[in-house]
This record gives structure tokens, C-alpha cells and sequence, in this order.
């Protein structure tokens, strides 16, 4: 399970430097550099909720496939108590840790909308 959770995250960290690398253009540098992207001017506050909700959802669903893991073992423990109680852990981390991040993305929804509000007036 280790190896598996460090090959994709090095996939991910990697995907975007091996897609740039086709276009003969490193790291997006060449895009950044044409004056037609496009960018705009936007609020920081907005990217920054943008962000905040990409990281959670991505850790949301990090903390389903835990889920989905834990249930794996249970059903494949074929009775064995020891895989049932390993499965029951890793159950109860992964309810915890998705209500951990359900809480987080409530507070951070709360605060950012507090401030835009706040700063709007």
C-alpha cells in the first residue's frame, strides 16, 4: 500500500513536467511568457478559496479511497479477527480523517466568506 501511495504521488508530482516536456516547453515557461494568456486580475482571496477547495477535495477523496480500503479488508478478511481488527482501524481512521476534512472545509467555506463579505462593504 506504501509503494503504491509513493508511485502516485511521484506520478502526480511528475505529470506536469512530462507533459510540458512533450511540447518542448519545460515547466509552462513558454505560455507564461506569450502575451496572449489571457490572465486577468482576480482577487486573491477568491484564488485562495479556490485552492483551499481543490486541496480538501483532493484530500476528501484520499480519505474515501481509505474507506473503500478498509471495507476491501473486512470483506476479504474471511474471518480472520486479526485482518478485521486491522480493517475496523483503518475504517475508523478514514471516518475520522473525512470528518476532519469536512470540518476544515466548513470553517475555511465560513472564514473566506467572512472576509469577502467584510471587504466588500
Amino acid at each position: 500500500m506504501k509503494k503504491l501511495f509513493i508511485c502516485l504521488t511521484v506520478l502526480a508530482l511528475l505529470t506536469p513536467v512530462l507533459v510540458s516536456a512533450q511540447t518542448n516547453d519545460i515547466l509552462g515557461l513558454n505560455v507564461i511568457n506569450n502575451a496572449n494568456i489571457g490572465l486577468q486580475a482576480s482577487d486573491p482571496r477568491a484564488v485562495a478559496a479556490k485552492i483551499i477547495n481543490v486541496a480538501l477535495g483532493f484530500l476528501g477523496i484520499i480519505a474515501v479511497v481509505i474507506v473503500l480500503y478498509g471495507g476491501f479488508v473486512w470483506m476479504t478478511a474471511a474471518g480472520n479477527e486479526e485482518r478485521i481488527s486491522k480493517a475496523k482501524q483503518i475504517l475508523t481512521a478514514g471516518i475520522i480523517g473525512l470528518v476532519i476534512i469536512v470540518m476544515a472545509w466548513a470553517i475555511a467555506s465560513y472564514v473566506v466568506r467572512t472576509l469577502m463579505n467584510v471587504t466588500n462593504t
